[in-house]
């Protein structure tokens, strides 16, 4: 029998057809490899399931029972809010179970109807209650062996398919095109690792036919992840020590003379990570560095000496950010300090490159760049146009980078023959991830703010309290400082209950600061207007800047010591830090107050996190914790889809295992030639297309 393509698409799988292929779609799921490849999120143990009797309060549990008794109500304080109550039983108890506001659930609860129930136990009036748990619907007393009395698999599923029947889909699956699943890790790999087989990890991932076997199914499934996912940054790494780069001067005048001419001496962390990028510039080979700031740790600073050594052997250099006002900051900033500096008697010569610019300058920008008149160019996106060319681009800095698609980062020192490039971000990683998703870049840590710099004292206040976060505002703004208050949304959003900025910025002015003078700024202004504002208040001609989140990213205001976050539950913690950073950056004490009613304990526990902790790779651990890589870094920028069951954070072993692997494999086949390795090259260019070039031969 010949065994059957796994790229089969989904609707040819029995009981599936088309309409039901479009709703799996929603969960990424198009063919049979996708579904087997889509793991359950959680397990219940039928083989011995609590008694009511039994039930811990507190604790999330699972229970089997019957329907004894149900009952449909509307709430008497809110009005068309309705309450369904069941109660069930076994031989040892009862318990109620009450859903809110879904009066369809009715229909499945006749009395007599035998289910299963998870969700967490609570006491409520002197009795054991659920509220709104998990359910499945017993077909018969004896059900069916996918369902009871073994480790049953739990999967994350849109509205109109049950969990019964996607076992049923899965099994179906894995019985019918399981044997055309060849095993891509070779089986020395295997055996170095001690790894199942990945057919009986995809039977044992899904329908565990014990404890142990599910756990090493996993692990299996993680080092696969971690491999693939680790191939192309060892491919990469690789090849650049191929290639031919620059070896600039790098103990040159002009770079010297930029950081003795600062008005503050650089922190002992900022040294050390000059002399790991001098190292890299002198060296032949081009350099691929991972510069990780906190918010405000001077990172800027040793990216503008880096972009000198370039440019006083004669090159270009080239910073590209993701804002036009973080452009337009860091021209202005770097112009001033460079100012009396000369390179081969003449002064350098730095360019900005906007969307924003009108034409005429902009084409003027691109001869001048291209005829090698710029030595310096601070750009956006913009620096991108296929139409700029460089005359002699010797080193690139993409700051933020991740607010940049992968595809973007490439582009830029692609206008230069293997130029320097030093990727910088105020989002700390901790190290394990930082290797995850970096390991083609040697990394670089500043992890000291400079002297004189005071930690932002950070406070929670519930949003009824929001009057005393306006009162420590103007206690700041007496003093002669100034103040950000910050919006998720530009309008209010009366299905979120959220107070727009554009509102609020009206009731402000009247009301709570009618004595200063009020600034909006948002992402719909033109341009202009962002910066005409922004000069405004780095002049201090507005007290306080009303505004939504286009602040994130780099401003640069020593005299703001106040900021105010309202509805901060709904920011990412990285987010919040990010905005947090824009105070503080003066030798005043500085104040950062969240202002929120927290609706969900994840969100709660994000807000607590941000009070407890100023250390920006602190926070991240917190939040990669709470939401998980994926999350936090956004899935499809990162490619972290691929690592649906791996977790670096609590996988750190085996992802170094798997590195490992990686690095030795393109060690003794640098082109995956070798008739052994072809399926590792098939699978690496079916999950990441992209890097074609990397393993094509020559």
């Amino acid at each position: 029998m010949m065994s059957k393509p796994l790229a089969t698409a989904i609707r040819y799988l029995k009981g599936i057809g088309p309409k039901k292929a479009r709703v799996i779609s929603s969960l990424g799921i198009n063919d049979i490899e996708d579904l087997l490849y889509y793991f359950p999120r959680r397990y219940e143990d039928r083989t011995s399931l609590s008694a009511i009797a039994g039930l811990k309060q507190g604790e999330a549990q699972t229970v089997r029972a019957r329907v004894l008794t149900k009952n449909e109500r509307q709430s008497l304080r809110r009005r068309g809010f309705s309450i369904l109550e069941i109660m069930v039983g076994d031989e040892s108890g009862r318990i109620f179970c009450v859903w809110f506001n879904q009066p369809y659930l009715a229909g499945y609860f006749k009395p007599g109807t035998n289910l299963i129930l998870h969700g967490r136990v609570e006491g409520y009036a002197g009795r054991l209650q659920m509220n709104s748990p998990e359910f499945e619907i017993l077909e018969s007393e004896a059900d069916d062996a996918l369902n009871t009395g073994r480790i049953v698999p739990v999967y994350s599923l849109p509205p109109g398919i049950t969990q019964r029947n996607w076992r049923q889909t899965v099994k179906l699956a894995i019985d019918e095109y399981l044997p055309g699943m060849h095993d891509f890790l070779t089986y020395d790999i295997r055996s170095r690792h001690n790894l199942l087989n990945l057919a009986k990890s995809i039977v044992n991932i899904h329908f565990p036919q014990g404890a142990g076997l599910q756990r090493e199914a996993y692990r299996r499934l993680a080092f696969e992840e971690f491999f693939i996912f680790q191939l192309p940054l060892a491919l990469r790494k690789s090849r650049r020590k191929e290639k031919q780069g620059i070896a600039h001067l790098a103990e040159g005048i002009l770079s010297r003379d930029f950081i003795a001419g600062l008005p503050f001496e650089l922190t002992t962390a900022q040294k050390s990570v000059m002399e790991e990028i001098k190292a890299d510039m002198a060296s032949p080979k081009p350099m691929q560095r991972l510069l990780q700031g906190d918010v405000g740790s001077g990172k800027t600073v040793v990216a503008t000496a880096a972009a000198l050594i370039a440019v006083q052997g004669g090159y270009q250099a080239a910073m590209m950010v993701p804002t036009e006002i973080l452009a337009r900051q860091h021209y202005e900033k770097i112009s001033s300090q460079v100012s009396e500096l000369k390179v081969r008697e003449k002064k350098i010569k730095i360019a900005i490159l906007v969307s924003g610019m009108d034409k005429k300058a902009k084409e003027r920008t691109y001869r001048d760049i291209g005829g090698g008149k710029i030595d310096l160019v601070i750009g956006t996106h913009a620096i991108l146009e296929e139409k700029l060319r460089f005359s002699r681009l010797g080193m690139v800095v993409i700051d933020e980078q991740h607010k940049f698609g992968i595809g973007q980062r490439a582009l830029l020192p692609a206008k230069g023959a293997a130029p320097d490039v030093l990727i910088m971000t105020a989002t700390p990683i901790p190290r394990t991830l930082a290797i995850t998703l970096y390991g083609d870049l040697d990394i670089s840590v500043i992890n000291e703010l400079p002297s004189g710099r005071l930690p932002v004292e950070t406070l929670l206040f519930a949003q009824g309290e929001v009057r005393r976060a306006y009162e420590l505002a103007r206690e700041q703004l007496k003093c002669g400082y100034q103040v950000y208050i910050i919006y998720p949304v530009i309008e209010e959003s009366y299905a979120l209950d959220i107070a727009g900025a554009r509102k609020m910025y009206e009731e402000l002015k009247a009301g709570e600061f009618k004595e200063f003078r009020l600034g909006l700024i948002h992402g719909r202004l033109k341009q202009k207007e962002q910066e005409e504002i922004m000069k405004g208040f780095q002049n201090r001609q507005i007290d306080v800047l009303v505004s939504t989140t286009v602040l994130e990213v780099g401003i640069d205001v020593a005299n703001a010591t106040c900021m105010i976050v309202e509805h901060a539950e709904r920011f990412g913690l990285s987010q919040l830090h990010q905005l947090r950073g824009r105070v503080g950056r003066g030798s005043a004490k500085s104040l950062c107050v969240l202002v929120s009613d927290s609706p969900t304990t994840e969100s709660r526990q994000r807000l607590e996190a941000m009070v407890r902790h100023s250390d920006g790779f602190r926070l991240s651990e917190e939040d990669l914790k709470l939401r998980g890589p994926g999350e936090f870094f956004g899935r499809r920028q990162h490619g972290l889809s691929e690592l649906r069951i791996g977790n670096p954070l609590s996988q750190t072993q085996l992802l170094k295992k798997a590195r490992e692997e990686a690095i030795r494999l393109v060690g003794v086949d640098p082109n995956l030639e070798n008739k052994q390795n072809m399926a590792i090259k098939e699978r690496l260019l079916e999950r990441f297309p992209e890097y074609q070039e990397l393993v094509v031969v020559g």
